[in-house]
């Protein structure tokens, strides 16, 4: 097939779309599909043809992909969309009522609304669900979106992959990377990976941080990744506060941040190093979570919270610890029980080990070709 992926995000640009889009357009070629891209000026692709447009997501972008469809003869295009990889522009959501000729397939990455103007209301959920009925199409990466699509046609949830792939050897020594991070011998040492935003939990996670060393237990704290996605700049606002929530802690002292991370190798060997990754979203454990694929993927003891719905990967004690969501005082006590119990552990990361092949790229890859079929053959 000869596949048209438009992705607001992409290489070099932060964040987890264009990462996801990059694996995603590679997994396809390597099975044989021929695969353009459509982003912004911004973005790069040294083996898959890159068509940059305007600057930004107005309207003069619709017709620039229909003329992008045209010269590339596309069989069908996979708009990978979140509202804020398009600058929380309206006009991407009328993209499949402007091609017409070429089937859209949609892949929601989140079914948040975009910025219309001062109390539009109703109307920014409208168009949303506009985009999703008009699609040939729609792909959500996790359950909440399925709940709410599922009274539309032609729908397949396909969950996301870890975007840090990189392979560690077998023999990997966390000692270097532990020390790196500050880590003594005999340090509990958390980590938190991933952009830094109020949806994350990051303030109940200092919380019981703070509490757990008043218990005299030595616990060190490793934030993993940047501040700032580039479709988010606003999270430097909040990071500035959980700057100041850390000093008013008195925490400084045990907690290192690493910055933005361009090396895979980096990333996943400070996850492998840490005793457990903390990962206290406030709306809830998801499919939908880059960090908690990657945690997944290199196997870790993860603390998480629990899903707003039924998540039946999430296994309680046996593949993660689901803990309340902005609770400081239940996330304390996981934590010192996994502080406490290095068999509790190991089988943590025995059932990670175990879940990461529901997230292979190489299936993600092929549930998205044996979708795609469906509707080029239903449209014919």
């Amino acid at each position: 097939m000869r596949i048209g992926l438009v992705t607001g995000e992409y290489p070099p640009m932060q964040g987890g779309v264009g990462a996801y889009t990059a694996i995603l357009a590679r997994e396809l070629t390597q099975i044989g599909h021929e695969i353009a891209l459509f982003s912004t000026r911004t973005a790069r692709s040294d083996m898959i043809p890159l068509t940059q447009p305007f600057d930004g997501w107005g309207i003069r972008s619709l017709p620039a992909v229909k003329q992008w469809a045209s010269d590339y003869h596309l069989d069908l295009i996979n708009l990978q969309f979140q509202t804020a990889a398009f600058a929380m522009s309206p006009w991407i959501h009328v993209l499949p009522d402007y091609m017409r000729g070429v089937p859209v397939a949609t892949t929601f990455h989140d079914l948040r609304f975009p910025y219309l103007f001062p109390k539009a209301g109703p109307l920014r959920e409208a168009i949303v669900m506009h985009l999703a009925r008009a699609s040939s199409g729609l792909i959500v990466t996790n359950h909440e979106d399925e709940m709410r699509i599922r009274h539309l046609p032609y729908h397949r949830l396909i969950p996301i992959g870890s975007n840090i792939l990189e392979t560690l050897p077998d023999d990997f020594d966390p000692t270097p990377w532990r020390s790196q991070a500050g880590a003594n011998e005999g340090d509990f040492l958390l980590a938190y990976f991933g952009l830094i935003n109020r949806s994350k939990g990051i303030e109940t996670l200092l919380e019981s941080m703070a509490a757990l060393r008043t218990e005299k237990i030595s616990v060190r704290l490793l934030l993993i990744g940047g501040v700032a996605g580039t479709s988010d700049p606003t999270n430097v606002a909040y990071a500035a506060e959980i700057d100041q929530r850390i000093d008013s802690l008195e925490l400084r002292p045990f907690v290192h941040q690493t910055g933005y991370l361009a090396d895979e190798r980096e990333v996943g060997s400070y996850l492998r190093a840490s005793d457990a990754i903390v990962l206290p979203f406030q709306d809830g454990a998801s499919f939908r979570r880059g960090s908690l694929m990657a945690a997944i993927h290199y196997a870790c003891a993860i603390v998480t919270t629990l899903p707003r719905v039924h998540v039946p990967e999430f296994v309680h004690t046996d593949n993660m610890l689901l803990v309340a969501p902005d609770d400081p005082d239940v996330l304390q006590h996981s934590l010192r029980l996994l502080h406490q119990s290095t068999v509790l552990r190991d089988q943590l990361r025995r059932g990670a080990s175990q879940l990461a092949a529901r997230f292979d790229w190489k299936q993600i890859a092929q549930d998205y070709v044996d979708f795609f079929e469906q509707i080029v053959e239903g449209r014919a």
